[in-house]
């Protein structure tokens, strides 16, 4: 048995805009949150890009790390991910190389190759759509050259702030292309278990597999994201976890809204192929009071062996989502 207390614990975090919300009080709540599980003692701080979703205020990935690395002193923040395709190489480079520049040692550059979007976003974002993520292992390269230590001055293009700073590259997946690509490289691996379950246990099997020894890592390192609600009571996690699930079944639908308050039951609102799409996203969701959490984060590592784990949390009530890393918090550290 994989030992919790000694695995890292860290924080993702969407920035959700809450239905009588706007995103600022979203970014407010994110620094606080932050702020919060700092204290706490937890590793990370990421936030993730999407795009055209109205409950998801991160859009502006880079602009909100400033703004909570910023706001903290301890922990580090990055970015659960960037998606590479929506940006050149160089833009990223000068952006994390300006947030390493004034937050050094504290940054970490999550990427991922998904568009973060639907289709007319993505458009709307590069312009036009000139592959199907296939270019992806390009501009990753790209990017790492610009990270470099310029060989010579007289470069062409170099990225400044960016170029020789020690800035962690991260490959994100949902599925096995990056954790593949990843195990080549040897970079460090996250995988999204927070929506993506099914093919969880596979992708880090892959990533473990093909993983070559690199001037990074010596050996694998897979960070796993999971969705935890703990409560007092189980009837009160079950209670705020619904929110998510509202969430997830307007995706379904394809009409993506704000973080609604959470219901007494799911019944009455979702059709039955409808509770089974939304189930199936967030079957690994670890859902209790204090003593389920213990021994539902203690099977989770157990069953992926990951190096560390990322903790998602979409609770509308602010109080109740960091009481929610309380708990899981004091566990870990008991």
């Amino acid at each position: 048995m994989k030992p919790l207390k000694q695995t890292p614990l860290s924080v993702l975090d969407l920035s959700p805009i809450l239905v009588d919300g706007t995103p600022a009080d979203a970014f407010h709540r994110s620094l606080d949150l932050a702020q919060h599980v700092e204290r706490l003692g937890f590793h990370r701080f990421w936030l993730a890009e999407h795009h055209s979703m109205p409950g998801i205020a991160s859009a502006a990935t880079s602009v909100v790390i400033g703004y909570v690395a910023g706001g903290t002193s301890t922990i580090r923040v990055g970015a659960g991910g960037i998606m590479l395709p929506n940006h050149p190489p160089l833009v990223v480079a000068e952006q994390f190389g300006t947030l390493e520049s004034l937050y050094p040692g504290r940054i970490d550059l999550g990427l991922g190759r998904a568009p973060g979007s639907n289709q007319a976003t993505a458009r709307a974002l590069r312009r036009e759509i000139s592959d199907d993520g296939s270019e992806f292992p390009r501009q990753l390269n790209e990017l790492r050259a610009f990270l470099r230590p310029s060989s010579a001055a007289h470069a062409p293009v170099r990225a400044v702030p960016g170029e020789g700073l020690d800035i962690p590259i991260w490959l994100l997946g949902s599925s096995s292309y990056s954790a593949q690509l990843a195990g080549h490289l040897g970079l460090p691996f996250a995988f999204a278990g927070q929506f993506s379950p099914d093919y969880m246990l596979t992708a880090l099997q892959l990533y473990r597999q093909t993983f070559k020894p690199s001037d990074v890592l010596d050996k694998p390192y897979a960070m796993v994201g999971v969705n935890v609600f703990a409560a007092e009571t189980e009837e009160q996690a079950l209670y705020l976890a619904t929110s998510q699930q509202q969430m997830h079944l307007s995706l379904v639908r394809g009409t993506p809204g704000k973080l609604p308050p959470p219901i007494r039951t799911m019944a009455d609102h979702w059709l039955p192929h409808e509770q089974l799409s939304v189930e199936s996203m967030l079957r690994a969701s670890l859902i209790g009071d204090r003593e389920q959490i213990r021994e539902r984060l203690q099977a989770f590592l157990d069953m992926t062996q990951a190096d560390e784990i990322m903790i998602n949390t979409m609770i509308y009530d602010h109080g109740a989502r960091k009481r929610s890393y309380e708990i899981v918090a004091d566990i870990w550290q008991s």
